[in-house]
């Protein structure tokens, strides 16, 4: 069964998370250095059979584009083209960073482990994006 699979873009690292074969779990995948992202994402969709990839969106809390905005739909733009088989979604990611931390302070990950460079942090957001997709659907 395809899966659904998340972005959270960032300018040095991208996080992923992917939901299990009947999706209805987001679970994290991997971080990844933001330029080996295309690379990356057609290696797994060449093993893994995947039906969307959900693209989280930056925008202020009123509205408006911010400064990771025209990144994140020039990505979209050249998703579209290497996955044109593949439905491309952007979700509202307000909130997805802060709502990250207080979930890895919840299950007691030290100050050392959030601020680790493999990315914890990006992985946590992109599974809040992909949850966040998954109830709304």
């Amino acid at each position: 069964m395809p899966r659904i699979l998340a972005i959270d873009l960032g300018t040095k690292r991208t996080g992923l998370a992917v939901t299990d074969p009947l999706k209805i779990l987001a679970n994290p995948l991997e971080t990844i250095e933001t330029p080996k992202l295309l690379e990356y994402l057609k290696a797994y969709c060449s093993k893994e059979e995947v039906e969307t990839l959900v693209l989280g969106l930056p925008i202020r809390l009123n509205g408006q584009d911010n400064e990771m905005t025209p990144r994140v739909l020039a990505m979209k733009e050249k998703l579209e083209k290497a996955f044109p088989d593949k439905k491309i979604e952007l979700v509202d990611e307000r909130f997805t960073s802060k709502m990250a931390m207080q979930s890895m302070i919840a299950m007691g990950s030290k100050k050392k482990d959030r601020r680790e460079k493999s990315g914890n942090l990006d992985k946590v957001s992109a599974t809040i994006i992909l949850q966040s997709y998954l109830e709304r659907q």
